[in-house]
């Protein structure tokens, strides 16, 4: 049986309407696996949540509980974190994209083939994802866009990196 990993999800905003719906500030791009009806998640606490229902309203989840029936009794959890437990070995549904989880740890290696780093984060920033990688010069901020980072080889536990002058190495 595959290992279980705790996952967080989101961040519960702020409520809406009076009904108990409160929005959820995303920290997954798949929304629909962790959100649906009958969806067990967490807060930090260690208390278990059901989800009750959700819909799209303005591109932003709004997600009911069981047990929070109105307005009043939602707003204690804003702000609360939301994890869920997911297999290890799930992957994300589309064959292009990779879980953080996936690319942490991987070796990066320069257009040569030679290792020149670890992957030790990846930021989510509005305008594209960066990998932050751990090289002997420090660490570096590199865009996760294909034509920089055009393999990942999670077998191998490797990323390789095209030839982009300035890319590891500062430029005067």
């Amino acid at each position: 049986m595959a290992e279980q990993l705790e996952v967080i999800v989101g961040r519960v905003g702020r409520a809406h309407g009076i009904r108990g719906d409160v929005s959820i500030d995303l920290s997954t791009d798949e929304p629909g696996r962790r959100f649906f009806a009958g969806a067990k998640v967490k807060l930090t606490s260690g208390r278990e949540l059901t989800v009750e229902k959700t819909v799209w309203q303005r591109g932003r989840l709004l997600v009911s509980f069981a047990g929070f029936p109105d307005r009043t009794a939602v707003e204690k959890l804003t702000g609360e974190v939301l994890s869920t437990r997911v297999s290890e070995s799930e992957v994300p549904s589309d064959e292009d994209e990779y879980f953080d989880r996936q690319l942490i740890g991987l070796s990066v290696l320069d257009h040569l083939g030679e290792v020149v780093g670890t992957v030790r984060d990846v930021l989510h920033l509005p305008s594209q994802d960066l990998l932050e990688v751990t090289t002997e010069a420090g660490t570096r901020l590199i865009p996760f866009v294909r034509a920089i980072v055009p393999g990942i080889d999670l077998q191998a536990g490797t990323c390789q990196l095209a030839d982009v002058k300035g890319l590891l190495e500062d430029i005067e």
